[in-house]
């Protein structure tokens, strides 16, 4: 039996527009490219966990401080989070 291939567009379209995923990133990932100007609003740590939330599709949303506001954001916006390790 075939393992059947998805296309990026296929897989979004599993869990519709509503389906998010929040996964730990370190903030060393989500500072690469950031103004400096704007990172100097925030104490972040580049060795720090973040939390990140993704469409089905990858593209990245928002990043929180922690997963619970992660989560509630989600929610806020009508939009079914789940988790990824």
């Amino acid at each position: 039996m075939m393992t059947p291939t998805l296309t990026t567009e296929a897989f979004a379209a599993l869990g519709a527009p509503a389906l998010v995923y929040v996964r730990p990133v370190k903030a060393s990932e989500i500072l690469v490219g950031a103004p400096q100007d704007a990172l100097d609003q925030f104490q972040i740590q580049p060795d720090q966990t973040l939390y990140a939330l993704h469409r089905a599709d990858g593209s990245c949303l928002a990043v929180m401080m922690d997963r619970d506001s992660a989560y509630a954001a989600a929610v806020a916006h009508e939009l079914a989070p789940v988790s990824v390790h």
